[in-house]
Order: structure tokens, then C-alpha cells, then sequence
């Protein structure tokens, strides 16, 4: 089955705006994103949190758009609007009626130009933030487990060990001037990209990227924090309590050869074969055949939307009947399987042929209600990240070449004790009074 090819307008403004414009006129709704090359990771030491916090403030108000005004004006159009922080991109996006792009346009460029914000308006980002943390993290069961558990354990390098929903200390000691220098350094056009998809005519697109964001300024951009981390060579462990739930948990990160390699193509169907859902070698061996474990399930997290180290990861959460130390054993019995015997013909065709339909189900999904957020997504970083948005259209094939060999030979090479991190996520002893 071959997809048509994905028709786009790419091109970038004189203050270095990148701009992509995918033309669809099969309903009268565009979707628009703004990218700025900024998340989690490259936040300032001592700043955590930042990055995420900074999100919430962009929606505080702006030269010529008070507060609240930007979400009204997109809900009036009928529109949807959200952000969200990633490690290496934040995003903004709206999803309008077609005759309400230009409205969208100018609201996003208006921010862009000239955030407005006010020591009251930090103040009460920052308690909105903090409540999300409590909410989302503290008083949930296994709440942040593994994706704020597991970095600190596994990295070295600041840029990717540090909790990015901050700490507490770090947002309280954040202040105006922080927010304005922050803005100045990576909410520049240079450093960015805005997506157009949808019901608009590419030139009709570009002219009105040219219109609204053509005079904003190009920023001084500032060379990115080195994100590399030191090279690994044993097995890193840690512990975190669980408060709430009953069952003791465990997380195994490996680390995942750099992105567009071969290596990286190999890697991720490896680690479908791993965890492919209930079809996946560790569900079936640890849920349903020994049953040790109660989940478990994983695997690497927005593939390709990351520009830095990042791990396939394991979330396991297994009786308590079996020792840490055993369901351990039995998870590296899943992998040493591999290594040892490789997957045959017949799975690597399966393994490629889900690979294909969930990649195109990707391009095709929305989020939220939002059409094509999933294209727009991965336009998107394929131009932030390597300048290549038509990357969408044969990235496909690296995944698709991949021989049996090259799988086996990945899971020796990266499925090693020396390059991975393990948290343990043990219940909270029980109580004597409970006990009694």
C-alpha cells in the first residue's frame, strides 16, 4: 500500500521564521502551530520547570491582546487551542474554521512580538503549575512514575536528569525579569516554525506568514546548551517510594542509539516487537504466561520528537509475591531471548507492517478534537531538528529496510546492563497498627 506523498510549501521568512504550509481543501478548517525550538531540556540550571511554566504564561496576555483574550477570540471562531512543553519543542496550536486564519495569525504574532505579563499574572501561573504537580504527581498512585523517576537516575547531565515540572524552589525563586529574558532568548522567529494545514493555498499561506510575522525581529540566537551526556558504563539503580498504590513497580531505561542512524530505524522495531500492546514479548511472557506481572508495558515516547539522549523505557508493576530481584530476572530472560535467537522472518514482516499503518495513523490523527495534529507534529520537528520537512514523506522507508540481523545485533549492542537505569518503586511499608 503507498501512501500519495505529502504536498507542502516550505520556505523561511528574511528574520529566519521557518514556515510550512500543507494545503488540504477537503473540509473548511486549518490548523495552525508554533514551534519554538525550547523545552524541558535546555531550560536554565536552576530554572527547572521553567520551560512548562513558561507555557502558561504565554497565554497571560500580549501587546494588543489583554488576558484571556487570545482563548476567547479562538472560542468564538469555533476553534480549539492548546500548548504543551516537550523536551526539546513547545508548541502552540489552534484548530479554526478557515475564515478565521488570519485572526489566528495575528493573535499568534502578537504574542510573538510582545508578551505582556505582570508580577500578578507569574504569581498565579505559578500557583496553577504547582496545583498541576500536586494533583498530577504527589497525590496520584505511582504518579510521575517513570517519566520524572527515572531521569535523574539515569542521566548525568543536568539538561536531562532534572524534574521538568520544576521544583518548587526553583519556580518560587523565578521571577519577571526571568520570564522577559527567557522570551527575548528563545520566543524569537529565528527560532521557530509556524504550520499552516489545511483549508489555505500555499502561496495565499506564505503571504500571510509575511504579512503577520515578517516584521518581527530576528533574536540574537544563543548558542544551546550541550545536551550530550558522558558515555555510560554500568548499570545505574535507584529507589522512590510509592505512597498510595499496593503493588511494587520498577522502570528499565535503556538508552537508544542517536536518531536517523540505522541503529535508531533497528531500535524501534525491536522495541515493538517488545512492546507492541498485548501482542508485545513483555506482556505475553511476564502478564499472561508466567504471570509475575500485573502491567507492563512501554517502549520509546514520541520517537521522533526528541533532539537528544532519550531511552526505551519499561514500566512494570508485579505481584508482590515476586521479589524486585526475580521479575527483574524474568524481564532480562525477555531480552536475552532476542539476543540470543534474534525474531524470524515472519515477525519482522509483522513487526513492519504495524510500524507502516501506525505511522501513517499518525499523519492522519488528530489530538484533543484537533485535525492532523500528529502531521503538524511531526512537520515539525523534522524542520526544527534536521531542516527537513519532507522528511515526513520518506522516513518511512529507514523502518521499512531494517534486516534481521540488524535487529538482533541492536539488542546486544543497546540492551546491555552497563547502558541502562533502573528505579524501584517499592510501596510504603505497611503500618505496625495495620499490620496488627
Amino acid at each position: 500500500m503507498n501512501h500519495h506523498q505529502i504536498a507542502m510549501e516550505y520556505t523561511t521568512l528574511s528574520n529566519g521564521l521557518k514556515v510550512v504550509i500543507v494545503p488540504d481543501t477537503s473540509a473548511p478548517v486549518v490548523t495552525v502551530g508554533l514551534y519554538y525550538k525550547i523545552g524541558f531540556r535546555l531550560e536554565p540550571q536552576g530554572r527547572s520547570g521553567f520551560a512548562h511554566l513558561f507555557e502558561h504564561m504565554m497565554f497571560q496576555g500580549s501587546a494588543n491582546a489583554p488576558k484571556m483574550q487570545h482563548i476567547k477570540l479562538i472560542n468564538s471562531s469555533g476553534g480549539l487551542l492548546n500548548g504543551s512543553t516537550h523536551y526539546d519543542v513547545t508548541n502552540y496550536y489552534e484548530s479554526v474554521p478557515s475564515n478565521a486564519l488570519d485572526r489566528v495569525l495575528w493573535l499568534e504574532a502578537d504574542r510573538m512580538r510582545a508578551l505582556k505579563v505582570d508580577d500578578e499574572n507569574l504569581r498565579n501561573q505559578r500557583d496553577v503549575v504547582k496545583e498541576e504537580v500536586r494533583v498530577n504527581v504527589m497525590n496520584q498512585p505511582y504518579g510521575g512514575f517513570p517519566w520524572l523517576d527515572l531521569p535523574p537516575v539515569a542521566f548525568r547531565n543536568w539538561a536531562n536528569a532534572h524534574n521538568f515540572y520544576g521544583d518548587f524552589a526553583d519556580l518560587d525563586a523565578a521571577d519577571l525579569a526571568d520570564v522577559q529574558a527567557f522570551f527575548k532568548t528563545y520566543y524569537v522567529p529565528n527560532n521557530a516554525v509556524l504550520l499552516v494545514l489545511g483549508d489555505v493555498k500555499a502561496d495565499e499561506g506564505v503571504a500571510l506568514a509575511q504579512k503577520y510575522f515578517g516584521d518581527i525581529p530576528a533574536g540574537p540566537l544563543l548558542p544551546f546548551a550541550d545536551a550530550r551526556e558522558p558515555e555510560q558504563k554500568e548499570e545505574r539503580r535507584g529507589e522512590v517510594e510509592e505512597k498510595f498504590g499496593t503493588l511494587p513497580a520498577m522502570a528499565i531505561g535503556y538508552n537508544i542509539p542517536e536518531r536517523r542512524t540505522t541503529d535508531w530505524c533497528a531500535m524501534a522495531l525491536l522495541d515493538q516487537a517488545l512492546h507492541g500492546g498485548r501482542a508485545g514479548r513483555l506482556y505475553r511472557e511476564l502478564v499472561l504466561e508466567k504471570q509475575i506481572a500485573v502491567e507492563a508495558d512501554g517502549g520509546i515516547d514520541d520517537i521522533f520528537g526528541y533532539n537528544g539522549p532519550t531511552q526505551m523505557v519499561t514500566r512494570i508493576l508485579h505481584k508482590p509475591e515476586y521479589s524486585a530481584e526475580k521479575t527483574l530476572a524474568a524481564f532480562d530472560a525477555v531480552i536475552g531471548e532476542i539476543q540470543e535467537h534474534g525474531i524470524s522472518e515472519d515477525e519482522l514482516q509483522q513487526l513492519k507492517v504495524k510500524w507502516r499503518s501506525d505511522y501513517y495513523s499518525t499523519l492522519e490523527g488528530g489530538r484533543g478534537g484537533m485535525p492532523r495534529y500528529g502531521l503538524m507534529h511531526l512537520l515539525a520537528c523534522f524542520t526544527l531538528f534536521d531542516n527537513q520537512p519532507q522528511l515526513v514523506n520518506s522516513i518511512l522507508d529507514g523502518f521499512l529496510a531494517v534486516k534481521r540481523d540488524e535487529i538482533q545485533a541492536v539488542a546486544r549492542k543497546y540492551l546491555q546492563p552497563a547502558n541502562r537505569a533502573i528505579v524501584f518503586r517499592a510501596p510504603a511499608k505497611v503500618s505496625a497498627k495495620e499490620a496488627a
